[in-house]
């Protein structure tokens, strides 16, 4: 019993927070990608992991704090590392300034809503296509803009909160949602022939000027 209140004061305690951020973005993710084939569903079920792992630590147990104040002990640089406040990891290395708090949460919050922007228009102008071939406005610059807009996303959560789990997870979340585009870029190269190769020789996949 004295473990578990232990480890309860060491935790932020804010699930209903987590469970609705969980909900939002797994939502607003399976909108606009609409998994289908089997390969799509367990790309998503490692972003749906991710999304877990990312506001568990959020909003609940802060795993990682709790990992590096036990290797760092004095030497870890805030006096109070389970306040919600120096759960951000950048924060807490720069002593717990609140100018640090508000860079992070400027940035990380800009490179997301760019994220969410990204996939909702890229989806609006597949769906507007009705199974046509899309090579204008964001499919001009990269081959798969929902894709780009979901990694961004990603990005930017691990800016505004970045966990040992998450940066794990992270490297493996890009590798599935790789070999997805690829498979799905072979189903386009059947359908439209070499009217999709020429566009894939032409246009990058998921980042303007890198080609890949």
């Amino acid at each position: 019993m004295e473990g578990l209140v232990d480890m309860e004061s060491y935790a932020y305690g804010m699930w209903p927070a987590a469970v609705i951020s969980i909900g939002i973005f797994i939502f607003f993710v399976l909108s606009y990608l609409k998994p289908k084939k089997r390969w799509e569903w367990r790309s998503m079920g490692a972003f749906s992991a991710f999304t877990v792992a990312l506001f568990t630590e959020m909003y609940g147990f802060p795993l990682t704090i709790y990992i590096l104040t036990s290797t760092l002990g004095s030497k870890y640089p805030v006096i109070d590392p389970f306040s919600h406040i120096n759960g951000h990891l950048w924060v807490a290395l720069s002593g717990g300034s609140m100018y640090a708090w508000g860079l992070v949460m400027l940035v990380s919050w800009a490179v997301i809503i760019g994220g969410l922007v990204i996939m909702g228009k890229a989806w609006k102008q597949i769906h507007k296509a009705n199974g046509e071939m899309v090579t204008s406005r964001l499919y001009r610059l990269v081959r798969h803009p929902q894709y780009s807009g979901l990694f961004l996303i990603t990005v930017g959560f691990l800016i505004q909160w970045p966990t040992i789990i998450t940066v794990v997870m992270w490297p493996i979340l890009m590798l599935m949602y790789y070999r997805l585009a690829r498979r799905e870029e072979r189903e386009m190269e059947m359908k439209f022939e070499a009217k999709y190769t020429e566009y894939k020789q032409r246009v990058p996949m998921f980042v303007p000027l890198i080609k890949i």
